[in-house]
């Protein structure tokens, strides 16, 4: 189990970074200045996120298997990757129950 909750928190925290840069980088760079038209190199952080977002919902998938998790409780897992601070905030809760 120790593996999954590192593979877990090393997904959640690299997400989590990410969706911080989307957030509040990637999303005012596109919708505020048209950036993305001028600037398309900028495209590649929706890119690594997309492509990192699939192995942190396989990490929860394999972690809350592992804690017997119900599927409500691996929706919540899964959709704290997608907000900026959650997964920070689920890794913390998570590190916790499995300490």
């Amino acid at each position: 189990m120790k593996s999954a909750v590192l593979r877990f928190r090393i997904m959640a925290i690299i997400c989590g970074v990410l969706s911080l840069i989307l957030w509040f980088f990637y999303m005012p760079a596109k919708y505020g200045f048209h950036l993305e038209r001028t600037q398309p190199n900028i495209i590649w952080i929706t890119q690594i996120h997309g492509a990192l977002y699939i192995f942190y919902v396989l990490a929860a998938l394999q972690l809350s298997v592992q804690m017997k998790k119900s599927i409500k409780g691996l929706i919540w897992m899964v959709l704290a990757g997608t907000l900026p601070v959650a997964s920070f905030i689920l890794e913390r809760k998570v590190v916790r129950q499995t300490s």
